[in-house]
């Protein structure tokens, strides 16, 4: 995904003379509130959220995209042959079709440009 190197590239500017450890502090610390942020955004395109729920939509690496609400969550991964999905703790993936490929298509699509717009200026 096109934002991943966005976000990468943002991690890696990050320039300190403080010793290794704690550069890497800082750039777990800078991508947990990249993703963070970028989860603030991706749960909005889904509508509003009842008073008492949650909800969560992210690209956490490179072809893998989580969503969450309300203690169930879909591990998406982008294959090259389609794209799978693992639900809650199940070990068993299974390939996305039809309409639900579709609705992922567009929310990640209406994530990216958000994400691009609102938080990497692009």
């Amino acid at each position: 995904m096109p934002k991943q190197g966005l976000r990468r590239r943002l991690i890696g500017s990050i320039k300190s003379s403080a010793t290794r450890p704690n550069r890497d502090e800082r750039r777990k610390a800078v991508e947990r509130d990249l993703i963070n942020a970028e989860s603030a955004l991706g749960r909005s395109i889904f509508g509003e959220i009842k008073q008492g729920h949650s909800r969560e939509f992210f690209c956490l690496k490179k072809n893998v995209w989580l969503w969450y609400e309300d203690g169930l969550m879909i591990r998406y991964e982008v294959r090259e042959n389609g794209v799978y999905k693992q639900i809650g703790k199940s070990t068993n993936y299974q390939k996305v079709t039809g309409e639900e490929l579709q609705n992922f298509r567009n929310a990640t699509k209406a994530y990216l440009k958000l994400i691009k717009t609102r938080i990497y200026n692009h």
